[in-house]
C-alpha cells in the first residue's frame, strides 16, 4: 500500500510539471480557481518553479529505487534520498505559506501528504542485510 502511493504521488509530481511546463509554453490554460494564490506574481511564479528541482529529484529517485534494476543497497540509499527530498519540498511550502499567512487546504494537504508519506517512507524501510563471511 505504501510502495503504491508513494509511486502515484511520484508520477502525480511529475504530471505537476508537464502541466506546468504546459501552461508556461501557453499549451494549456487552468481555471485560476485551481491555481495557487497571487499565481500571476512574477516572485511566486519565481518560488514556484524552485520547487522543480527537489520535486524531480524525489520522483526521479523513488521511480528509480523501485523499477531500476539496482543493488539492494543502491535502492535502499535512492529511496532514501527520494524520501527525504520528498518530506523537505512538502515541508518549504508549508513553511512558506506558514510565513506568508495564506492557507489553502488544497494546497495544504498535499505539501502535508508529501511531509506524512516521506517520513512513513522512512519509517518502514528496512536496510539490506549484508551477509558477513
Amino acid at each position: 500500500m505504501l510502495r503504491t502511493a508513494t509511486t502515484i504521488t511520484e508520477l502525480a509530481m511529475l504530471a505537476y510539471w508537464v502541466l506546468a511546463g504546459a501552461l508556461v509554453l501557453k499549451l494549456i490554460s487552468i481555471d485560476p480557481a485551481l491555481m495557487y494564490s497571487d499565481y500571476e506574481n512574477p516572485l511566486v511564479i519565481a518560488w514556484n518553479w524552485s520547487f522543480f528541482p527537489i520535486d524531480v529529484a524525489f520522483a526521479f529517485a523513488g521511480l528509480s529505487a523501485r523499477f531500476g534494476t539496482f543493488a539492494e543497497q543502491t535502492k535502499f540509499k535512492l529511496r532514501t534520498i527520494g524520501s527525504v527530498l520528498m518530506i523537505c519540498a512538502g515541508v518549504m511550502a508549508v513553511s512558506f505559506w506558514t510565513i506568508t499567512g495564506d492557507f489553502n487546504i488544497t494546497w495544504w494537504g498535499v505539501n502535508l501528504w508529501l511531509i506524512v508519506l516521506g517520513m512513513a517512507n522512512l519509517l518502514c524501510d528496512q536496510m539490506p542485510q549484508t551477509e558477513t563471511v
